[in-house]
């Protein structure tokens, strides 16, 4: 007779939390998901998600129609019926750049009250370090036997399904053994079905799967892994957007001089991509974070602000260089934005660099039009009343003096040179804020060319 699996609620229903219930149900597992929002969860109980992620809608769908995915609002109906609980809450930065953590105590606070004894309370939301033991306080001070899981999250979006499926590493922090055994249970069955999920995402395996380990270890160590991961792929952006600005003084190519330094195993070629900059809901936030936590430790991490005020510039750094051709005066310049997502792949628009250089260039008189398949909603109320929406890229284009391509979206960057230069009136200057064109190729087409770093 087999095993009964064990019940799962998920409290959030942003990217993780989201993710996380629906290949959860899709492995078999009946998985709550609660959230306070009630057209969030209408939308999911129609069987989709609010945000795009590819292949996210489709084992939403699967998961609603089968019964293992349950959108609610109440944590009694969810709760009191789980082994393990994730929360999945948000944990936004304050102004002083430390971690706002109202929702990750009341969520633990609430889950408290409905928690069977020797139920399993992971903790996924990025939290500073230290989180964990004042959320065991907590639950001691109630006289709850709760066991508490660190379980840190390594999702990109745009592939969060991807990554949740085919994942390098699952990092599992806490005091308890058993506790730490039981939510690993629940990925190994996620392992062992993940080509009927991603069957059902539509997904294709990568070329080279990752071995996919799992790491365990102390509650401190899991909570500070997540933000120095992601710090660290800032540190490299950031880094190589100082080299780029070298570069452009000194006549270099960055694509050529990050190329050969990435060739070093030692370094590696991924984040070394020069740019505009990094956004999105983790790197800024981590990178703050992280900040933060030094200072209240008595450790000025000044390396991480500098990655932070390299960052900050280079939208505008990018808005300058294209100042010059413009005369030094952006006044009634027509000028496209394309892009407006923080990444190609999700429609995530916080601390966007694209949404940054149109506000930027509105606010010195600019008018601009944007441009992006998926992210226009997200961003509209993030952008300057003056800025255009349009629905397409031609629209965009059309009467422009200048382009620019500011999230690397495969049709933005794949369209066809001729028709940027065919669009595009008077100086028909592209500017290629994520360094994706050949400036060759773009010169060939009649147009001038702008990158980062770039000859």
């Amino acid at each position: 007779m087999s095993k009964e699996l064990p019940t799962i609620t998920i409290l959030g229903t942003g990217y993780v939390g989201l993710t996380s219930a629906a290949f959860f149900a899709s492995a078999g597992f009946k998985a709550y998901v609660v959230d306070i929002n009630p057209e969030r969860l209408q939308v999911v109980r129609e069987g989709r998600s609010f945000f795009y992620e590819e292949g996210l809608d489709s084992l939403i769908a699967a998961g609603v129609d089968s019964g293992k995915l349950i959108p609610t609002s109440s944590y009694e109906e969810s709760v009191t019926k789980s082994n393990v609980v994730f929360s999945c809450v948000g944990t936004p930065d304050k102004p002083d750049g430390s971690s706002n953590l109202t929702y990750v105590y009341s969520a633990a606070k609430e889950a408290a009250n409905h928690m069977n004894p020797g139920s399993v309370f992971v903790q996924k939301s990025t939290v500073p370090v230290g989180t964990g033991e004042k959320v065991q306080t907590m639950f001691k001070q109630a006289s709850k036997d709760i066991h508490y899981v660190s379980n840190p999250e390594f999702l990109r979006e745009g592939t969060a399904l991807r990554d949740s499926l085919w994942f390098d590493r699952i990092v599992l922090g806490g005091d308890n053994q058993a506790a730490i055994g039981t939510v690993m249970s629940l990925y190994e069955r996620v392992h062992n079905k993940r080509s009927a999920i991603a069957r059902i995402a539509v997904l294709d395996a990568p070329a080279r799967p990752p071995e996919g380990d799992y790491i365990s270890t102390s509650l401190n160590s899991a909570e500070l892994i997540k933000v120095s991961a992601n710090a660290f792929l800032a540190l490299k952006i950031s880094f190589a957007n100082s080299i780029a600005k070298l570069a452009d003084a000194a006549n270099a190519d960055i694509n050529e001089v990050m190329n050969a330094v990435g060739a070093d195993p030692r370094i590696g070629k991924a984040f070394l991509n020069a740019g505009r900059g990094y956004g999105g809901g983790c790197f800024p936030k981590d990178v703050s974070g992280l900040i933060s936590s030094g200072i209240q430790h008595g450790v000025d991490l000044e390396i991480m602000q500098a990655v932070e005020s390299v960052n900050a510039s280079m939208p505008g750094y990018i808005a300058e260089k294209l100042l010059v051709s413009f005369d030094g005066s952006f006044k009634n310049k027509k000028i496209a934005v394309l892009g407006l997502a923080f990444k190609a792949g999700t429609s995530d628009t916080r601390r966007s660099p694209g949404v940054a250089l149109a506000n930027d260039l509105a606010k010195r008189g600019a008018v601009v039009r944007v441009y992006d398949p998926e992210a226009a909603e997200e961003a509209r109320p993030e952008l300057r009343k003056s800025v255009v929406e349009t629905s397409t890229i031609e629209e965009a284009l059309e009467g422009c003096e200048a382009a620019l391509i500011a999230t690397d979206w495969p049709h933005l960057v794949n369209y066809p040179l001729k028709d940027y230069a065919k669009k595009l009136t008077n100086g028909k200057i592209l500017v290629d804020c994520m360094n994706r064109f050949d400036p060759k190729e773009v010169r060939l087409a009649g147009l001038r060319y702008i990158g980062v770093g770039r000859r």
